[in-house]
């Protein structure tokens, strides 16, 4: 393909040699870590299932009403047979954790470093330390089997769009998408119907992918009912979702 002249440089191209090996290098080494951190998530959590992984703002305090309430759905889920994974930092993340710790089931934190806000709870039973957010992301899905999403900020949107782009594209198996707190989330769920599905950005029946719940126990109910569905199907779907989730 001509470049019409463009000057365009590649590494091995600079003039500067020892600056383009220390940049190979340092790139080669981030490559690695990025690896490290795939294997040890693989590693710790790939037997972990069944599991839900649990999102919200790490700025809810402890007295705030979600924060009860997370605890609550955590607490029951652990105590319904699913681990419970959550970013492993304070507000709903924390919540998540506690309420799984103080279950029947295992309570994941998937720890990230940050220069600020972030630091691990310390109701994790299994604790994973990531530098890369991709990486974590990943985590996150490949090994839920339901996304429970609490009130939060860009970080909780991010993990929401991120989770429905993978289904509604195939690149992700399906699973329940509950958000919890309707009167939070009555703006977006609204801004959805009428200008993504009214402006035809998304299709009506992407609607499908979302729930609204507000009762902890109903949030139990969806997410049991969904799961022994799977399980009683023919063929063995655990195989074709696994390979689904080597491309997420």
């Amino acid at each position: 393909m001509e470049l019409r002249g463009k000057n365009v440089p590649r590494l091995r191209e600079v003039d500067d040699i020892e600056r383009a090996t220390a940049k190979k290098a340092r790139e080669s080494w981030h490559v690695l870590t990025i690896m490290a951190e795939f294997i040890e998530s693989t590693e710790r959590l790939s037997e972990l299932r069944p599991a839900v992984s649990i999102f919200g703002s790490a700025r809810t305090k402890p007295d705030d009403p979600h924060y009860a309430l997370c605890i609550d759905i955590a607490r029951r889920l652990s105590d319904a047979g699913f681990a419970v994974i959550s970013g492993g930092g304070p507000g709903i993340m924390e919540a998540a954790n506690k309420g799984a710790f103080d279950g029947a089931s295992p309570s994941v934190g998937l720890n990230i470093e940050l220069p600020h806000e972030q630091h691990g709870n310390g109701w994790q039973d299994i604790s994973l330390s990531f530098r890369h957010f991709f990486a974590r992301k990943v985590a996150f899905v490949k090994y839920a089997d339901a996304y429970v999403v609490l009130p939060g900020g860009f970080g909780t949107l991010d993990e929401l769009t991120e989770a429905l782009t993978l289904m509604q594209t195939g690149k992700s198996r399906l699973m329940p998408v509950i958000l919890v707190g309707s009167k939070f989330w009555a703006g977006l769920m609204e801004w959805i119907r009428t200008r993504l599905v009214d402006d035809g950005m998304i299709s009506a029946k992407d609607l499908d992918l979302l729930q609204v719940i507000d009762d902890p126990a109903e949030v139990v109910v969806a997410v049991q009912k969904f799961y022994d569905a799977r399980q009683k199907k023919p063929a063995d779907p655990e195989d074709t979702e696994r390979q689904t989730g080597m491309y997420l």
